[in-house]
């Protein structure tokens, strides 16, 4: 793949062999940047897994970079109030039901009451594809929607294996200092530790890469080794 100069120049203040510790490349993923807009930092994290398991959970990362996210609750008339007053966007049933089905699709997450979920499980086709569906491994189809609501306000987030077995992740931004970003990487690796399944054998964490959203990646020295 061919890149540009101001791309080749980075490159050239990076040692591609070499495996740096977290704060360490935080910091290099900064002196890196070279364009003008404020880019996503994002992990790349490859996991030894057998083809039939994956890892997925969610995760509130202490230093949150995101804009407020717009949560559609699908619930029962008797919870709309609850729902809002719980700082939801949306909140309701047939109505948003209907008009998803219509191609409406103007929030970020969605949550559900689970005697919603026979008639939001039609919409899986549409909410499936954008990642929007709720699902109870993740918190979002619950009794519970002030805890829920209040959880994502806080900027919870999924992370998930790919089919290559790789969690992809934004982390932060390019105008962060660099602790920052550290400290949110170093949180996910712990947590993404936590759910090593327990008959795999040898490392659980093969490779970790951080980069920004034009700049080279940097490879991260993992838990272990930094331990």
């Amino acid at each position: 793949m061919k890149h540009g100069k101001n791309y080749e120049n980075a490159v050239k203040k990076l040692d591609r062999t070499q495996e740096y510790e977290t704060a360490k490349a935080c910091a290099l993923v900064k002196e890196l940047h070279y364009v003008k807009f404020d880019e996503t930092v994002e992990v790349h994290i490859k996991l030894n897994l057998k083809k039939s398991q994956s890892v997925r959970d969610t995760i509130v990362l202490p230093h949150q970079f995101r804009a407020e996210k717009r949560i559609m609750v699908f619930c029962k008339a008797d919870k709309v109030k609850e729902a809002m007053d719980a700082g939801a966007t949306f909140a309701g049933d047939n109505e948003y039901i209907e008009k998803i089905k219509g191609g409406w699709l103007d929030f970020d997450i969605a949550v559900a009451t689970p005697d919603m979920m026979k008639d939001v499980g039609k919409l899986g086709m549409i909410l499936g594809r954008k990642g929007l569906m709720p699902n109870p491994k993740t918190g979002t189809v619950t009794h519970d929607l002030k805890a829920a609501i209040a959880e994502l306000r806080k900027g919870r987030t999924e992370f998930r294996t790919d089919k290559s077995g790789i969690i992809h992740l934004a982390v932060g931004k390019s105008n962060m200092e660099p602790e920052k970003v550290a400290e949110n990487l170093k949180i996910l690796i712990d947590e993404v530790t936590r759910r090593r399944p327990s008959d795999v054998k040898g490392e659980f964490i093969e490779s970790v890469y951080v980069a920004g959203s034009m700049t080279p990646s940097v490879k991260v020295v993992t838990a272990k080794a930094e331990r």
